[in-house]
């Protein structure tokens, strides 16, 4: 499962280049310690993708630490890049594919 999450990592980081939502500064560390989910309140969904998911499921690859199995991004996704005028299906795909891979459970995609 954890090449397979990897990949899914990869992919995640991938898509946010080709949209060219990659950062290279990151956020301030009073943004980042927000309290709210996705912190909300501090970052875009596609920072809290680079910054704060990508960032702690890498590290916990690296230490060889059991993965989060209770974990549903892809609405959050969803609903986040409604508004978007760029094509975000491949990164929801990535991220529905992430969402399988760790909990074990279907996605079920929007129309």
């Amino acid at each position: 499962m954890s090449a397979y999450a990897q990949q899914r990592l990869n992919v995640i980081a991938d898509e946010l280049k080709a949209l060219s939502w990659w950062q290279i500064e990151p956020p301030s560390a009073a943004a980042l310690a927000s309290t709210e989910p996705f912190c909300l309140d501090t970052l875009t969904f596609a920072q809290w993708l680079q910054f704060v998911l990508l960032v702690r499921l890498q590290a916990m690859l690296d230490a060889k630490m059991p993965l989060p199995s209770q974990i549903s991004i892809y609405p959050m996704a969803s609903e986040s890049f409604k508004s978007e005028t760029a094509d975000t299906s491949r990164l929801k795909e990535a991220i529905a594919q992430l969402d399988e891979c760790l909990s074990g459970q279907p996605v079920v995609r929007e129309a």
